[in-house]
């Protein structure tokens, strides 16, 4: 979310080698706009009445300059929420122990950011329209300040469930804000694996030291929360400083002819196109996996691998590494061959792995084939958005990718809930059925996906490569 960030909504698909050969110009990063009537996105006004073909910048993580702090806030945005996703997961032990609760009733942690998730898809535009990335910039960050506030004074058990909508809500405003943007960047593929990076990396640390805390330092587990609330306090004045300049009137300016002369950017607009519902199927279950993993885990581990207390959390931070090192390494492997060769190879690789950690009852051979499951799976989520930015028009990435991501949410919330209401009765090795058919559910997902135009396919791009090699 930035100025021209807000989205993708100007720009045109940001990777150069998915860039259809007419768009090309030989200074790297230029682009011609096919079908704009207007001004580059920038940092300054786009309507300039400049023709129709004229040719306009594309964004960088660099330029304008201004998008250095917008980015590196928006990173911590990201860490944040993967900590909120994470920390929970790894908490399950604890929470049940102080309040006393089965399977069931902890699962309930999980299932109610999907009512913020929800909430968020639907305002998402309008207050892109009203208060800009501005007004992103400042409510998320408040609403992890008041949920983790909440959340450290140990309240009873039900208003320890309700708050986590308020989080929710923030956290399905920065996906689809920050999403949308970097998407519209040249060399986007990279730029989104490193953001999504961020989130494994926050996703990494906070079992890390959530069990340290618990364990080793015998400290409550509520005290992790005054973590968050500090780092949350970081994040509300770093998003508000960068992103200040980035209100309604600048977002309206950029987007008021595209609105206009294609039917406005609206959730109700962009719901009308099949890849906005193929992408939120797909984020339903990508996150049931990702999140039902990564919060079970730890528990899998302990109760069924008998493995200890802190092993089992290293596990946990194990899966989150893995994620780490997928979303920001394999970024420029995507980046090079396509995201429809190379997701479909993540996902076989997904598969095989699931299999390895359901069927060899071992805790170090489950250890290594979740962190490396991490690692493949990893990668499929910025993939996904990569593929909805270009096969969508420009004007409606915002609340495609918005909706999408809140259905994801709610994939994120349902999948943990039924897993541990199911565990109830069935124990928890449950957990590896389920993430092995959501696996392959999203498998065909993807596999239906429309082709990228030809020039952005992933033939095209080893193309590109192989010709770039041979002339070397």
């Amino acid at each position: 979310m930035s100025t021209t960030a807000t989205v993708t909504q100007e720009a045109a698909p940001a990777n150069e080698l998915a860039r259809p050969a007419s768009t090309h110009n030989k200074h790297d990063g230029i682009l011609r706009q096919e079908e704009a009537t207007s001004s580059p996105v920038g940092d300054m006004q786009i309507d300039d009445g400049s023709p129709p073909h004229a040719q306009g910048e594309v964004e960088r993580w660099n330029k304008p300059m201004g998008n250095i702090g917008r980015l590196a806030f928006a990173f911590i945005s990201f860490m944040i929420a993967g900590m909120n996703d994470a920390a929970t997961g790894a908490l399950i032990p604890y929470l049940e122990e102080y309040y006393n609760l089965t399977y069931t009733v902890v699962s309930l942690i999980f299932l109610t950011p999907f009512a913020g998730y929800s909430v968020a898809a639907f305002a998402n535009a309008r207050i892109h329209m009203t208060l800009g990335q501005r007004g992103i910039a400042i409510i998320a960050p408040l609403c992890h300040i008041i949920t983790y506030v909440v959340l450290a004074v140990h309240p009873p058990w039900p208003v320890l469930v309700v708050i986590n909508m308020i989080s929710g809500f923030g956290n399905g405003l920065t996906d689809a804000c920050f999403c949308a943007w970097v998407g519209a960047m040249d060399k986007a593929n990279t730029i989104q694996g490193f953001l999504h990076a961020t989130y494994s990396v926050g996703a990494l640390f906070a079992p890390l030291i959530a069990t340290n805390m618990v364990v080793t330092a015998n400290l409550p587990w509520y005290t992790f929360y005054y973590v968050m609330v500090g780092i949350s306090v970081l994040e509300l004045v770093g998003l508000t400083v960068t992103f200040w300049h980035k209100t309604g009137e600048v977002y309206r300016k950029q987007h008021e002819r595209a609105n206009s002369s294609q039917g406005g950017a609206g959730t109700r607009i962009a719901l009308k196109n099949k890849v906005t519902w193929l992408c939120a199927v797909f984020f339903f279950c990508y996150m049931g996996v990702e999140v039902g993993l990564g919060g079970w885990v730890v528990t899998f581990m302990l109760r069924v691998r008998k493995a200890s207390r802190y092993a089992s959390g290293i596990s946990g931070t194990g899966f989150w590494a893995g994620m780490t090192v997928g979303r920001a390494g394999l970024g420029f492997v995507t980046e090079r061959f396509g995201e429809r060769l190379c997701v479909t190879v993540y996902l076989l690789l997904s598969v095989a792995l699931q299999l390895l950690f359901w069927l060899v009852p071992n805790f170090i051979a489950s250890a290594i084939a979740v962190a490396f499951l991490g690692v493949f799976l990893g990668p499929l989520f910025p993939g996904a958005v990569m593929v909805t930015a270009k096969l969508l028009p420009p004007h409606i990435h915002v609340s495609a990718i918005g909706f999408a991501m809140a259905l994801g949410g709610t994939g994120g919330t349902v999948f943990p809930f039924a897993i541990g209401a199911i565990a109830s009765h069935a124990g928890v090795k449950v957990l590896q059925p389920i993430i092995l058919a959501l696996i392959l559910v999203v498998m065909m997902v993807w596999l239906s996906f429309p082709r990228i135009k030809e020039g952005q396919g992933m033939f095209a791009r080893m193309k590109a490569w192989m010709a770039s090699r041979s002339s070397r």
